[in-house]
């Protein structure tokens, strides 16, 4: 049978992955829409599903990389290719137990600015050294500066159930965004990224011009799949798929539909529903269908508030819930379902505008399945095996 192409699984950067002949389902159209603006924007998004990845070709697109989007939508649209001083920050990469942790990954990538653009505020606080570097970089380059903050809400999450410690990070954080505010004259192009809205976690309070794009029907299709973009994408692989399973196209697109579609980001009745991309990728490489973004490992922080409320996920098929409570101003563990919606287990089925409620339920049968009977001991088992 003829190779398998390349598929990007587990591939968080967009150099690494053009380089290396990944294939890419092209979302740069949207990508240069958002990025001909200045509006600094966040966007949630359940894990993986795409977001470091979007932040690696916000980074890519800045530094002006055009041999790395030929072919792509944005070619045909950009025609400068502009190079911008970028500081891109991934919380993602470390387990935070103390405020020393936070500080310690803030200082690393602080310290690696600095080299670039002027170390002589290295003494100082993590929020001041974070201005200086962003004034330098602007002054230095006579370009304003792009920041690009992936997974903001990591060390929060993993804080989540200890209230001391997390006030500790909320005020590191709360410092060190406030920047963002404060150096607005000279900043291009903000973009943050998480799980949870930033609403909740009470560290933007003094960052009011983000723009939350979470819900837009505009960005709806910005991380993920549409089904449209898998069958022209990806026709070989579903091609030796099918011939595996022994089904037509059309058998192999249905099941596929059942198991990894359903997301839906916006309360707009145009949404698209959005495939879970790692989902697909896994079953077109192995070309069997498996239950494998809820394997991958259910987030430490869920898993523990799961564990202190004996919250029953098996009750939230059709839960109807308010607009206020779906986006709640903080995390409460008498209210979960914003969590469970953020994180990718709950979506949205239907939303009664006028009386602003929305009906949830589970996206698909990936997650339905394994919401059963022992539900709650497998959410417990894979604490071990958790990304967050």
């Amino acid at each position: 049978m003829e190779q398998m192409r390349k598929l990007p699984i587990g591939i968080q950067t967009f150099d690494k992955l053009r380089e290396g002949g990944f294939l890419y389902v092209d979302k740069t159209a949207m990508i240069y829409q958002i990025a001909s603006t200045s509006t600094p924007y966040f966007l949630s998004r359940p894990r993986r599903f795409g977001k470091s990845l979007l932040i690696s070709t916000f980074e890519a697109y800045f530094q002006g990389r055009k041999d790395l989007f030929q072919g792509l939508a944005i070619e045909q649209l950009e025609t400068k290719w502009e190079q911008y001083p970028v500081l891109h920050l991934d919380l993602n990469a470390r387990k935070y137990e103390t405020a020393a942790d936070l500080t310690a990954m803030l200082n690393q990538y602080l310290e690696k600015w600095e080299l670039l653009y002027g170390q002589e505020k290295e003494d100082r606080s993590p929020e001041e050294r974070f201005a200086y570097v962003i004034e330098r970089a602007c002054t230095l380059t006579g370009k304003q500066v792009v920041v690009l903050i992936d997974e903001y809400d990591k060390p929060l999450l993993q804080a989540v159930l200890d209230e001391n410690l997390l006030d500790e990070y909320r005020k590191i954080l709360k410092a060190f965004y406030g920047v963002l505010k404060s150096a607005d004259r000279y900043l291009r192009f903000v973009f943050l990224t998480g799980v949870t809205k930033f609403a909740q976690m009470g560290i933007f309070s003094n960052l009011n011009q983000l723009s939350d794009i979470s819900f837009d029907l505009d960005y709806n299709t910005l991380c993920g799949m549409t089904l449209p973009e898998i069958e022209t994408t990806f026709v070989p692989e579903l091609e030796a798929m099918a011939l595996k399973q022994k089904l037509s196209h059309e058998a192999l697109l249905e099941k596929m539909t059942r198991l990894y579609d359903g997301y839906r980001f916006t309360d707009d009745e145009e949404f698209t529903p959005m495939y879970n991309p790692f989902s697909v990728l896994s079953a077109l490489q192995k070309r069997s269908y498996g239950n494998y973004w809820f394997a991958s490992g259910t987030p430490t922080f869920l898993v523990e508030m799961l564990q202190k409320t004996d919250f029953d996920l098996r009750e939230m098929e059709g839960i109807q819930v308010g607009a206020l409570s779906l986006n709640a101003n903080m995390v409460d563990t008498n209210n979960l379902v914003p969590l469970l919606y953020q994180s990718g287990y709950l979506t949205i089925k239907e939303y009664d505008e006028r009386f602003q409620i929305y009906t949830l339920g589970f996206p698909n049968e990936e997650v339905k399945s394994q919401i059963d009977e022992k539900a709650m001991p497998q959410l417990r088992g894979y604490m071990k095996h958790a990304n967050v």
